[in-house]
């Protein structure tokens, strides 16, 4: 079966560790466990220092990379038929060891800076205020600026959000690899759609918010120790509550449970962003006409909880700000139905969609 370009759900359901069974339920409470003693605790500092690294974060960035490599091998073998995810699953890989583990590791050893180049405002939210830029030498500051104001939404109108969340991210990566067998458990229901509509951009607007206070209050210094005060607290509340919480212990550790995009589909402000960029842009996916055969693989396997087949048995080309381009649910078609396209022409499916959506 691991060798056919479609591979059904003929035994997704029968594996408890891939169905809410016992497995999951104990595999999800060891990940969150993980990551609460990862985020507030001391434990593993030992263990990084007997490894010869330099913290407890470069110990979990190297497990990172060995579940990365682990899954995406996994990955390949159950869907490296296709070339599209021969190279996403290479780049994703390549990007996280390089730049988010090696690179940041090796450059304090030769006196530069330590400095992770795959992250970006608002996904490193701390990363555009004047604290973090006065730190960082002129040509890094200048990376992170461009990086995150002008060079990813423009490649997000472009390409679509894939090129950051399906390519380049750190959370997508790990989402695309080691979460991979867990994709179909991501909720289709019309209320986990709503929900993220409104949770997302909360996130947006919070991370808005705190970028500017605790900005703010990095420009006014001493002379209103009350406001630097209420920004410093914001910033540890924001990271508290949505780098710790919402992206980790949430995020990733009830990837057993609740599919691995829980935090890139209802929280990450990153997503959010380049969402409604990619919404105003040229990437879309293309229906085939009166081709779609009704048998559900392509929204059971959307990780990102898209009822695609209510787009295909309508004939209606689409674009979703959710959607993060894996290409999966093309992949898994039996009748090629569907197509990532980018396209200069604008159609109507970047106008208000006329989908029928039943409430369930």
């Amino acid at each position: 079966m691991y060798a056919q370009g479609q591979n059904g759900l003929m035994s997704t359901w029968r594996e408890h560790i891939r169905s809410r069974g016992l497995a999951a339920w104990i595999l999800a409470a060891v990940m969150m466990g993980f990551y609460v003693d990862l985020y507030w605790f001391d434990h593993l500092e030992p263990l990084a220092q007997a490894l010869g690294l330099r913290n407890r974060w470069f110990l979990y960035g190297g497990l990172y990379c060995v579940l990365m490599v682990v899954g995406g091998a996994l990955y390949l073998r159950r869907h490296g038929n296709s070339r599209y995810n021969q190279i996403r699953i290479s780049v994703n890989v390549l990007v996280q060891v390089l730049l988010a583990f090696t690179l940041p590791y090796v450059m304090p050893l030769l006196g530069g800076k330590e400095f992770y180049f795959s992250y970006f405002w608002p996904l490193k939210y701390d990363l555009l205020l004047p604290d973090t830029l006065s730190k960082l030498p002129l040509y890094l500051s200048i990376y992170a600026l461009v990086g995150s104001l002008i060079a990813a939404p423009i490649l997000a109108f472009f390409f679509g959000k894939r090129w950051y969340c399906s390519w380049i991210c750190g959370c997508g990566a790990l989402a695309n690899t080691f979460g991979d067998p867990w994709r179909h458990l991501t909720s289709k229901s019309t209320r986990s759609w709503r929900f993220e509509q409104v949770s997302i951009y909360l996130v947006v607007a919070l991370v808005i918010f705190m970028t500017a206070v605790a900005g703010l209050g990095g420009l006014v210094g001493d002379a209103h120790p009350g406001f630097v005060s209420f920004a410093g607290q914001t910033k540890h509340v924001y990271g508290f509550v949505v780098g710790s919480i919402l992206s980790g212990v949430i995020g990733t550790g009830l990837y057993p449970l609740l599919g691995p995009r829980v935090w890139c589909r209802n929280f990450c402000p990153m997503a959010g962003l380049l969402g409604l960029t990619q919404k105003l842009g040229r990437f879309r996916i293309r229906v085939k006409d009166d081709m779609c055969i009704s048998c559900g693989n392509c929204s059971a396997y959307c990780e990102m909880g898209i009822d695609v087949r209510s787009y295909a048995q309508s004939n209606l080309d689409f674009t979703r700000a959710a959607c993060v381009g894996c290409g999966m649910c093309a992949h898994v078609c039996p009748r090629g139905v569907l197509r990532l396209e980018n396209r200069w022409d604008l159609n109507a499916d970047k106008d208000k969609q006329h989908l029928v959506v039943l409430d369930f």
